[in-house]
This record gives C-alpha cells, structure tokens and sequence, in this order.
C-alpha cells in the first residue's frame, strides 16, 4: 500500500520527523484498509523508537525522541 507516491512505513518515519503532518483534511481521502495500515505502521514506528537506547545525558537528543514520540501519538489519536 502507499500514501501520496510513499510506502506507509515511510510515511509513518516523516510523521515521527515532523515532516508530515497529521490532520483529518490529511485522513480524509483514505480508505478503511489504508487506515489500518497506517495506524499499524505508526505503532510500529513508535515502537522502534521506544526500543532504541535511551540517550542519557544528551539533551537534544532526548527532545528530539520525546517530540518523535509525541507526533506519533498524537497521529494515533487522531486516527482513532
């Protein structure tokens, strides 16, 4: 399945980068099947980063993987 020329997985990593934004403007012209898979890939997604060693003692990257994070939740969200 792809989203706009792109596969659901790399749509689900330029959300998490912020380059993607969510709305349901954005949601609206998809399909049932394609929802699903695009809440999946962002699970997924979420989980990745989740899973990655936490960066103690670096503080821009911790922001970055808390806004990472804090993007896919919100899409979540909103999918729902």
């Amino acid at each position: 399945m792809s989203l706009r020329g792109k596969s659901l997985t790399a749509t689900a990593r330029d959300i998490a980068d912020g380059y993607t934004i969510v709305n349901p403007l954005f949601l609206k012209p998809l399909d049932a099947v394609s929802l699903k898979g695009l809440y999946q890939q962002v699970m997924k997604v979420q989980t990745e980063i989740r899973g990655e060693k936490f960066p103690f003692n670096d503080v821009g990257r911790i922001r970055s993987r808390n806004m990472k994070l804090q993007r896919l939740h919100t899409t979540l969200m909103i999918i729902k």
